[in-house]
């Protein structure tokens, strides 16, 4: 099954009960919330107590995704805020093995991502830990990049090694994702699609996101 996280660094800030309420109704599985430090990214988005009062505003599963340093410090803020998944980066300062643990005795699902430079085969020997792993399709930071189609093969080889041991691993891609490459990226083994401008930029977010649950 195809799950679409619409990411919200494309929606309206300043409406986001509104936008959330028209992701559910559109048929939005999860929401997809960038938090970038300005030092592991260039960009500074928000941090723990945004997604708090977020997190009032919709029901729907909260995939966090931390673009920041030190991820492990801030893991039971985020926790507590009420993400539902936290995806952080292997690349990041804090001891991979320990924050997927810190993750997991809290209560959230645990998730690793790779940028684009990154072989996937580094979040091989945490697989039977995580729920997740994202494979971004462009250099984290920003929206509105052009998809990477040459990370297909980490997915690919990812997905291959999941089915290998047994799991059935979410793999997420995120970063120019729309109605023309999605096919391509779940027919490589991914599952979870992010997907912002091309679905909170949409006339019809509900046919856009129909659209890409069914490649």
């Amino acid at each position: 099954m195809i799950k679409i996280s619409p990411s919200i660094l494309s929606c309206d800030y300043s409406k986001m009960g509104e936008e959330f309420k028209r992701m559910e109704e559109c048929g939005a599985d999860w929401l997809h919330i960038d938090v970038m430090d300005g030092h592991f990214v260039p960009n500074i988005t928000l941090g723990a107590p945004i997604i708090k009062c977020m997190r009032k505003c919709s029901s729907l599963v909260f995939d966090v995704h931390l673009m920041i340093s030190d991820p492990k410090k801030y893991i039971p803020d985020f926790v507590k805020a009420g993400a539902d998944i936290i995806t952080f980066h292997i690349e990041s300062d804090s001891p991979t093995e320990e924050t997927i643990d810190l993750i997991r005795s809290l209560g959230c699902k645990a998730a690793l991502s790779v940028k684009p430079k990154t072989p996937v085969e580094v979040v091989f020997p945490f697989l039977e830990k995580l729920s997740m792993v994202l494979v971004m399709t462009v250099e984290p930071g920003f929206g509105g990049q052009s998809f990477m189609a040459d990370m297909m093969d980490k997915v690919k080889v990812l997905r291959a090694e999941c089915e290998r041991r047994g799991l059935d691993t979410d793999i997420q891609v995120d970063g120019g994702i729309n109605e023309q490459n999605a096919g391509l990226a779940v027919l490589s083994g991914a599952n979870v699609l992010v997907a912002g401008s091309a679905v909170f930029g949409s006339k019809d977010a509900k046919a856009t996101i129909a659209s890409l649950k069914n490649h």
